[in-house]
């Protein structure tokens, strides 16, 4: 197949609007800020389940197929699949993780879909020749399409004409930094973003709110000379990013500008009495919290 990521990311993506939320944005200075780190999913991208989809979703049945066939399959033997196998396989991978103690386990999706196709190999008896990376790129296109939030760039440009330090915490896979490149034509470094800035989940084996991408994230500013507490971190989810973050002593925007991605996470007892420093519901004020 000559087809790139980037293309198939491109034909399975449309655009889409946030739904707002009503959700009372609280609007403030954030004075002295020398970094502004992001979730990816329902931040800087709309998705269309909110999140991820790998992290805590099932697997769709006929997506599922439709990516095996994408991905090099015939119909037959992508019909003698069962689609069971992904969410088992997932499960099974994030016991694994567990087991060494990890506090939220995350997994390599590519990795999971490897281990799918050696089922698939068992059941047919002859080896699946299949792009593992093209089919984890084919299903997730089909579950989850995103489309860059509006704004998105123009903030950016501004924070990175401030001087600002651009990073990622996200829950995400080796596709996901593929998606700027797809929808926007440029990548996270080329939107001003710094590689050693870049953190994701399936490259720690920890999806947040877990510790891991947060420390590494308070090391790496550390390295610049720049504390958590001169570091915003904005993200649309209460528990993962605005606890997740708070806890390192970063300052924390809630995004809840989309009513797909909205976490408020009411009743878990981690986040009763915690509010992000500011709540916004476009991406131009946070360039005006932070002074850019």
């Amino acid at each position: 197949m000559t087809e790139s990521l980037v293309d198939v990311i491109r034909a399975g993506c449309r655009p889409m609007e946030p739904i707002p939320t009503g959700y009372p944005p609280r609007v403030n200075p954030l004075p002295g800020v020398r970094a502004v780190l992001f979730d990816i999913y329902g931040t800087m991208l709309i998705s269309g389940v909110g999140d991820i989809s790998l992290q805590e979703s099932g697997s769709n049945e006929a997506a599922f197929r439709e990516a095996l066939i994408a991905a090099g399959l015939t119909a037959a033997e992508a019909a003698a699949a069962d689609p069971a196998w992904l969410q088992q396989t997932i499960e099974r991978h994030k016991r694994e993780r567990s087991a060494t103690g990890v506090e939220s386990p995350e997994v390599d999706i590519e990795a999971v879909w490897a281990g799918i196709l050696s089922l698939i190999e068992l059941e047919q008896g002859r080896r699946a020749n299949v792009d593992v990376a093209r089919l984890a790129v084919e299903y997730e296109c089909r579950v989850n399409p995103v489309w860059p939030m509006p704004g998105l760039v123009e903030c950016l440009e501004r924070l990175r004409a401030a001087g600002l330090r651009l990073g990622v915490i996200s829950n995400a896979q080796a596709m996901t930094p593929l998606l700027f490149d797809a929808l926007l034509g440029r990548s996270l470094e080329n939107l001003g973003f710094d590689p050693e800035l870049l953190f994701y989940s399936y490259r720690f084996g920890e999806s947040k709110p877990g510790p891991r991408m947060f420390a590494a994230a308070v090391d790496a500013l550390g390295r610049m000379g720049i504390s958590p507490d001169e570091a915003v971190f904005v993200g649309n989810d209460m528990l993962n990013d605005v606890w997740g973050a708070a806890r390192h002593q970063f300052r924390t925007v809630l995004f809840a500008g989309d009513r797909r991605s909205l976490r408020l996470r009411e009743g878990d007892s981690r986040v009763q009495n915690l509010h992000a420093d500011v709540v916004i519901v476009d991406s131009g004020s946070l360039c005006d919290c932070v002074g850019v």
